[in-house]
């Protein structure tokens, strides 16, 4: 079985004071569009959406108005790795998995999340991504120090998914050593194992800025037709 948390506690603090997870795409809020993805997916046996203290109610609203399934609301911490200890708090005990997705990727394909299941089923630890376009630069001090090959690079995306109990122990040893990351891939590496990665699509955007909103209505019209 695997839970799901839906990470949906963030500020939007570059869409100008539009709270993205809640922003309208299509006619849908894009947080309903990220969990009735997974909810297509047979392993999901819960969906957890993390969402601000003053974004419950509203929150709530939402899973009774979309009649969404095994689905509920939690209150997220101040950054984003206790927003998840949060919602990992919610999870069913007896699942096997966890995958920990951006509320604000809801263009991502059912077939990517199935395969990055299953990848994590068989080695533990997975996460989608996509590799990078263009080429990068290390800079310091306005200054590029070094080109690093853009064969090895890729953009990280969600949903990252962890065996459950390796996800347990990364945290407790994070908690022991005060660390605090924005990926929970990073804390995995950290604590030692192996994540592997699943290519996926570039439609996987994250709604960051107010420049996305034009190219997610863009997707969600192509998700419309593809119905």
């Amino acid at each position: 079985m695997v839970s799901v948390i839906i990470v949906a506690a963030g500020n939007s603090s570059r869409m100008e004071g539009i709270k993205k997870q809640f922003l309208k795409i299509g006619g849908v809020p894009v947080v309903i569009r990220s969990v009735t993805k997974f909810q297509q997916i047979d392993e999901v046996c819960e969906t957890i959406i993390v969402v601000g203290k003053e974004d419950i109610p509203y929150a709530e609203q939402l899973v009774q108005q979309y009649k969404l399934k095994n689905t509920v609301v939690t209150q997220g911490g101040d950054s984003r790795q206790q927003s998840v200890l949060s919602g990992l708090s919610c999870c069913n005990p007896k699942s096997d998995l966890v995958a920990i997705h951006d509320a604000a990727r809801p263009f991502v394909q059912i077939e990517e999340i199935q395969q990055v299941i299953q990848i994590a089923k068989k080695y533990g630890a997975a996460t989608l991504g996509a590799p990078v376009k263009d080429t990068i630069k290390i800079v310091e001090d306005g200054i590029i120090q070094f080109t690093p090959p853009r064969s090895s690079l890729y953009l990280t995306q969600t949903p990252q998914v962890f065996q459950m109990e390796l996800y347990k122990k990364a945290v407790e040893k994070a908690q022991q050593n005060q660390w605090d990351f924005t990926d929970d891939c990073q804390l995995i590496e950290q604590y030692g194992f192996p994540v592997h990665i699943v290519t996926a699509s570039y439609a996987n955007i994250k709604i960051t800025t107010p420049e996305d909103i034009v190219l997610a209505e863009s997707f969600a019209k192509g998700e419309e037709q593809c119905e």
